[in-house]
């Protein structure tokens, strides 16, 4: 439980977090919440209030959407928004390599890179939303408004 805490991504996003807030905490789950149906279970939440972090390769180089775990990112909708033909999901090196994180712990904050970031607005249904935490057994809780605020993300139709 406390090496998880001292591994190098978590402490990267609790780093981010707490200079945020204070009351922004990276929690430890007892189970692994590496897809929006378990990180669900393990917090008895329903899944729509799970932040999934997808990574996606556009022109001109990475997107991070965060979409709520009971919808599915619309590359079309993407494809739009960027008015760019070719936007396609990254694959786990990227991902790795852009963020600092690996696929199932893929935080919404504390990249490797400067990302451009797009938030579905059907988070804003839930009190609070949690967002994985730089491991698979980490999340953070926080209400929409300060997702906003934390990413500098825009609220986009990023959903089918």
């Amino acid at each position: 439980m406390e090496d998880i805490l001292n591994k190098e991504p978590v402490k990267r996003v609790q780093k981010e977090l707490s200079e945020f807030s204070n009351e922004l905490k990276v929690t430890v789950l007892n189970s692994s919440a590496k897809t929006a149906q378990q990180a669900a279970e393990s917090l008895n939440t329903e899944v729509g209030s799970i932040v999934k972090s997808l990574l996606f390769k556009t022109e001109d180089g990475f997107v991070l959407c965060l979409v709520s775990g009971d919808k599915r990112c619309s590359l079309n909708n993407l494809k739009k928004i960027k008015n760019q033909k070719n936007v396609s999901m990254a694959n786990a090196d990227e991902v790795k390599k852009v963020t600092g994180f690996s696929i199932g712990g893929v935080s919404p904050v504390a990249h490797l890179q400067q990302l451009e970031i797009f938030i579905d607005e059907e988070l804003n249904r839930f009190n609070y939303i949690f967002a994985a935490a730089g491991h698979p057994n980490c999340i953070f809780k926080i209400n929409f408004d300060n997702l906003k605020k934390i990413t500098k993300g825009s609220i986009e139709n990023i959903t089918e």
